[in-house]
């Protein structure tokens, strides 16, 4: 029997979003994205589930739409991003639930430190773009808790409860352009 031979994938940035929200006062949540990330996928023909995985995400390129949030975000009171430039991810296995649904695990690595985390993926197809490029997308949801990595900071509210809460959500487009 013939092994498959091996695709390779590279993130389509201008097609893909890294995205996270977070409750503020437990009343309200505040969205943020990555600007700058970086990624590539190794398949054993265009089977998914036999992916490899590889992410990044530039720390300094955070952006909630406001400087003075962002500016403490990328401070040693969250990413510490002159110390850790990058947070990674490593998959190590996609696996279908049912029709277009999967699961997504692998090592998220924030501030030095990896833990493994299982996401939900939908998987919106392939397809060719018009200059006949082979592209896959991915939305890709979750929930962490921040403390996990060492994401501590907060602020005791007057009445009661914390500034911020300690799950953050993940929203993430992905779009893939198959290599020659």
């Amino acid at each position: 029997m013939a092994t498959q031979a091996t695709t390779k994938w590279a993130l389509d940035p201008t097609h893909s979003e890294i995205g996270f929200k977070v409750k503020h006062l437990m009343i309200n949540t505040v969205s943020g994205k990555f600007e700058k990330f970086d990624g590539s996928v190794e398949t054993a023909g265009d089977d998914f589930t036999t992916a490899k995985i590889y992410f990044t995400a530039d720390l300094s390129s955070v952006n909630t739409g406001n400087e003075q949030r962002d500016g403490h975000l990328k401070s040693d009171d969250f990413f510490s991003s002159e110390k850790h430039p990058q947070l990674s991810f490593s998959g190590s296995k996609l696996e279908k639930v049912s029709g277009d649904k999967y699961t997504l695990t692998g090592d998220l690595t924030i501030l030095g430190v990896a833990k493994p985390v299982t996401l939900d993926v939908d998987f919106g197809g392939i397809a060719k773009d018009p200059w006949g490029n082979t592209k896959a997308g991915f939305s890709v949801t979750g929930k962490i808790n921040r403390k996990d990595w060492g994401l501590n900071w907060n602020a005791t509210l007057e009445a009661g409860g914390f500034l911020l809460d300690e799950v953050v959500k993940l929203n993430v487009e992905i779009q893939l352009t198959k290599q020659a």
